[in-house]
């Protein structure tokens, strides 16, 4: 079984390094992938690169903060489950071997 890494996503910058990173984690193939969009994060569900995620990882978000943006679902790779609480975060910090932050 592969390692459980969790990422934190507070910024709606980088969109391109977090795309090359999970593109290098799937490569290596023994890390499953966990990002969580929070605060300015969920701006990038915006962004046209935002679907390049989809597939390379699980992806989840703040609900709160997507709303506090005046944003909309669908999202591309968010399913409507996935549209969850900080307690989702805390899940990652618990269940995952690494977290980092972008």
């Amino acid at each position: 079984m592969g390692k459980k890494l969790g990422v934190f996503v507070s910024s709606d910058q980088h969109l391109d390094k977090l795309i090359n990173f999970c593109k290098a984690a799937q490569e290596k193939g023994d890390v499953d992938v966990t990002l969580f969009f929070s605060h300015l994060g969920t701006l990038l569900t915006q962004d046209p690169r935002f679907g390049e995620l989809e597939g390379m990882a699980n992806m989840s978000l703040c609900n709160v903060g997507f709303e506090s943006h005046n944003l909309k679902p669908p999202v591309q790779g968010i399913a409507k489950e996935d549209f969850a609480t900080q307690a989702r975060n805390g899940e990652l910090i618990e269940e995952g071997d690494r977290y980092i932050v972008f």
